[in-house]
């Protein structure tokens, strides 16, 4: 034989590709792992806007039971009045202890400390006669965690016109 020519040993199985195994399932974990983390992502996301469409849903439930009380009582509709401070009208209901409709609305979270405003008339709408009145109600809300963030509160804004 000649000397330049060196014969080759037949690979044997697991020579030189040991390993491969192990970083091919290494590398599916991985993949598997980022698609596990990616859901519990957008399952918290979802929790959120789950939590802020329940809050908009209790909010708008609110304003248009205020509204139709105040289509009932419309000869009364200026006694519905409150710029949020001061005391509550009895019509509305009261803050200590809840009760009414301003009590319902002091139970959604954050509200007792952006109190309800009720504008009878509304910005810019004629003063309220005995067959009605234009009239903007807002509710606020706040989450706990977005107060803790220094954000401001959210808000449902109503503007009705209430005439016989």
């Amino acid at each position: 034989m000649n000397e330049g020519m060196k014969m080759r040993k037949p690979l044997q199985p697991g020579g030189r590709e040991r390993g491969v195994m192990l970083i091919e399932a290494l590398i599916a974990i991985l993949i598997f792992s980022i698609g596990i983390l990616a859901v519990v992502g957008m399952q918290s996301i979802a929790i959120k806007n789950v939590t802020d469409s329940k809050m908009r849903s209790e909010a708008a439930l609110l304003t248009n039971e205020l509204i139709a009380q105040m289509w009932a009582d419309q000869g009364n509709i200026a006694l519905y009045n409150y710029p949020g401070s001061g005391t509550v009208p009895a019509r509305l209901g009261s803050i200590s202890p809840p009760n009414g409709w301003v009590g319902r609305v002091i139970k959604l979270p954050g509200a007792a400390t952006v109190l309800p405003k009720v504008t009878v008339p509304a910005p810019g709408t004629p003063a309220p006669t005995a067959s009605g009145a234009t009239i903007m109600i807002q509710i606020f809300w706040q989450m706990p965690e977005e107060a803790s963030q220094g954000l401001p509160p959210h808000n449902h804004t109503v503007i009705a016109s209430i005439f016989l």
